[in-house]
């Protein structure tokens, strides 16, 4: 009772401070960011000491490679934590922009204009800068937040709440604003999901447990994306070598993150010259790949045979599923079967077949010629992201500012009435 209490308070004081977050001046947000991102900096020893608990924490627990990697805070990260925050301060208002005006036969003049959501719960795994990134953008977006980080990540989640807290306190905007969920109970989950007269919107991100743990459970609006099984198909009129250091990106850059390459769909007619130095190089990079009749065919050492369970499985791992088909047709209707709608990609010089695979694909990112690891909201522009959506409703893809708003309208009159 004691913890349902405080989420409950928590929520309360949240409510309180989006009023007025909402009308909150653009230069006091922007100041706020400036000053979380110049304490972020500031405090970077204690950052990384708080960080080393956790790392031995989760090596002690056995987590894999990928996770630990998810988990770690370096120097260039803490940077990166910074610049984003920065980068949002640089950022246009989105709060009261015009989405469109019109007048009405009758005088009235009606415009369409965003406004904030109000009270957002995200829910984290593994990643501390979600912290910061998801605070930063929630604020300028003129929302408050209740963040609840993972167990394998709590010390240096707090770490971080507590300097951008302690930066908000030297600011006009409520310190409120921003809070924490310390308690690494699931039960504090389930309490946060039943706020729905405090909490206006539910974003976890995290393994497909949890977002089917916080979409079954929330009676708050929920926007989810369930995992990243990311496809890249080689066409017959790839550019080999593009495609090749393409996927290489796709795959090892940073395996245990949703944009990563999951599966590699490889036209037959290439696919004799492509994956042989493809695969020597996968494995040369510790990849395990997974392979099709027709790809254990051409490459016999090292390659596992593919099941069916691995085309839909999003490994988050330094393992790779390849498949050799016969069409660009046969590529799509693969991913459309087996992908989870986050990003798909072609490399491909043929601009009809681009063209074919960015109306098919039903994803919420599609690519031609470039890695899915761009699905992102920092290199969108976006300054960073709370989730990458790959729901159909309210937001798509990568969501920064825009995407944390929701829309009013405003009508003005001069003394019409309805008759």
């Amino acid at each position: 009772m004691a913890k349902e209490s405080n989420i409950l308070k928590m929520a309360k004081a949240a409510k309180q401070a989006s009023r007025q977050l909402a009308v909150a001046t653009t230069r006091d947000k922007n100041r706020a960011l400036r000053l979380m991102a110049k304490m972020i900096l500031a405090e970077k020893a204690f950052l990384l000491r708080e960080n080393r608990k956790d790392i031995a924490a989760g090596e002690k627990a056995g987590l894999s490679r990928a996770l630990l990697d998810r988990l770690l805070l370096t120097d260039s990260r803490i940077r990166g934590m910074a610049g984003c925050l920065k980068d949002t301060a640089k950022l246009p208002d989105p709060v009261d922009a015009v989405i469109k005006t019109f007048m009405r036969p009758n005088g009235l003049r009606i415009s369409k204009l965003q406004s904030p959501v109000g009270v957002i719960g995200i829910i984290f795994e593994s990643r501390p800068n979600v912290t910061s990134d998801c605070a930063g953008l929630c604020l300028k977006s003129g929302n408050a937040c209740i963040l609840k980080g993972g167990k394998e990540a709590r010390y240096s989640n707090q770490a971080i709440f507590s300097i951008l807290r302690r930066a908000l306190v030297q600011t006009d905007i409520p310190v409120g604003a921003i809070q924490l969920i310390s308690s690494t109970d699931r039960s504090a989950v389930y309490g946060m999901l039943k706020l729905n007269d405090y909490v206006d919107m539910i974003i976890p991100r995290g393994g497909e447990g949890l977002i089917r743990f916080v979409s079954q459970h929330s009676s708050i609006p929920v926007i989810k994306h369930y995992k990243g099984v990311c496809h890249i198909y080689i066409s017959d009129d790839a550019d080999l070598n593009m495609a090749h250091k393409i996927c290489f990106n796709a795959k090892v850059q940073r395996p245990g993150v949703c944009n990563a390459m999951e599966t590699m769909l490889v036209h037959k007619d290439v696919a004799a010259r492509f994956l042989p130095g493809m695969i020597k190089d996968f494995q040369a990079a510790g990849v395990e790949v997974r392979g099709c009749p027709a790809t254990r065919k051409i490459v016999k050492a090292g390659v596992k045979a593919a099941r069916v369970s691995d085309w839909p499985e999003e490994y988050l791992d330094l393992i790779l599923a390849v498949k050799v088909v016969g069409s660009v047709e046969e590529a799509i209707e693969h991913i459309n079967t087996y992908g989870s709608g986050h990003s798909d990609a072609i490399i491909t010089d043929n601009q009809k077949e681009a063209a074919l695979f960015l109306k098919s694909v039903d994803s919420a990112c599609v690519y031609v010629n470039a890695s899915t690891r761009f699905t992102d909201g920092y290199e969108f522009g976006f300054g960073a992201e709370v989730g990458i959506s790959t729901d159909k409703i309210h937001a798509r893809g990568p969501m920064g500012l825009n995407e944390l708003m929701t829309y009013k309208y405003v009508i003005h009159g001069t003394g019409q009435i309805r008759t």
